[in-house]
C-alpha cells in the first residue's frame, strides 16, 4: 500500500481526536479547495479509515473491523514506538510468542537485532519479518490461514501452542473497553489468544490509544490477565486505576519509543537459555 499523503494523515489525526471532520473547516485550515478536501475524504473512506457523512466524515468507533492493510497505516508512528519499546523489554535467549496484529508486526521488526530468541507465531507476516534473522528461530503454528491478514487460527494452532511454555507472550487486541475488557472480532482468533496467555509466564499487551475508542463483540479476557501494557498515551483514570489495582505495569512510550518512567528491560526467568518445548 502506498504511503498516506501528509495532508490526509493530518486529516485522519484530527478526525481521530474530534470524532469527525467538516469539509469547509478543513479547506480553510489547509488553504485548499473544498473539492480537494472531498477527494481526500473519499480516499480515506475508500481505504476504510473514515466513514463519509454529509459535509464531512466520521472517525469509526463502532463494532467494525478495518481492512488489515488499512490498519497498518492507522496510528503507524505510535505502533512503531510501541514496537521499539516492547522489544526493549524482551531479553536475549527468551522464548516468546506473538499473535495476529499490525502492532505485533512492529514488535517483530524491532526484535530483529535480538539474539537467541525462539519465536512462535500464528501470524504469517511476523514469520516473514523474522525469517532471515540469523539468530532467531521462527516456528509457525498449524491451522487455517486467513487470506485477509495471514493470521492462523483453529484447533491445530491451539494444539501447537499447548506444547510450549513461553517466557513472554506479546499480544494485540482490537478494542479495550472502559471497564478493562480486551475484545476482538473473531471468536477463533480469541481462542488462540486465550491459549497464548495461558501458556506464557508473562503477557505483554501492545495497543495504541485508538483501541480505547473502539468496540468489538468477543472477549479475550481483561487487563487483569496482562502483566505489561505498552501503549502510546496515558490511560484514562478508570483504566489506570484498574491496572494499578491488578498490578499491571503500564509503559507509555515517548517520542523515541522508550518509556516515560520504567526500566529498560524486564529480566526473563530463563535469560541465558530459552526453554525447550
Amino acid at each position: 500500500m502506498e504511503p498516506m499523503p501528509a495532508r490526509q494523515s493530518q486529516i485522519l489525526a484530527r478526525a481521530r481526536e474530534n470524532g469527525r471532520v467538516q469539509v469547509d473547516e478543513l479547506a480553510q485550515e489547509f488553504n485548499v479547495s473544498v473539492q480537494t478536501i472531498r477527494k481526500d475524504l473519499n480516499d480515506l473512506c475508500d481505504r476504510q479509515y473514515l466513514q463519509r457523512i454529509h459535509g464531512g466524515a466520521l472517525y469509526p468507533t463502532g463494532a467494525s473491523n478495518f481492512a488489515y492493510d488499512s490498519r497498518r497505516n492507522l496510528a503507524a508512528d505510535e505502533k512503531q514506538k510501541i514496537g521499539i519499546r516492547t522489544a526493549a523489554l524482551i531479553p536475549n535467549n527468551s522464548a516468546i510468542i506473538l499473535n495476529i496484529g499490525t502492532t505485533t508486526e512492529q514488535v517483530a521488526r524491532a526484535l530483529r537485532g535480538h539474539q537467541g530468541l525462539m519465536v512462535v507465531t500464528n501470524n504469517m507476516n511476523v514469520a516473514n519479518i523474522l525469517r532471515d534473522s540469523k539468530d532467531i528461530e521462527v516456528l509457525i503454528t498449524g491451522g487455517i490461514v486467513r487470506s485477509s491478514d495471514g493470521g492462523i487460527t483453529g484447533s491445530s494452532a491451539i494444539d501447537f501452542i499447548r506444547q510450549f511454555r513461553f517466557d513472554y507472550a506479546i499480544i494485540g487486541s482490537s478494542a479495550i473497553s472502559p471497564d478493562g475488557l480486551l475484545l476482538d472480532f473473531d471468536f477463533r482468533e480469541v481462542s488462540v489468544s486465550q491459549e497464548i496467555i495461558r501458556q506464557s509466564r508473562k503477557t505483554v499487551l501492545v495497543a495504541d490509544s485508538t483501541k480505547l475508542e473502539r468496540r468489538a463483540p468477543v472477549q479475550i479476557g481483561t487487563l487483569a490477565d496482562i502483566d505489561i501494557f505498552v501503549t502510546d498515551r496515558p490511560l484514562p483514570p478508570s483504566l489506570d486505576a484498574f491496572c494499578r489495582e491488578h498490578q499491571v505495569v503500564v509503559e507509555v512510550c515517548r517520542q523515541n519509543g522508550l518509556s516515560e518512567d520504567s526500566p529498560a528491560s524486564l529480566s526473563s526467568p530463563h535469560d541465558q537459555d530459552a526453554p525447550a518445548p
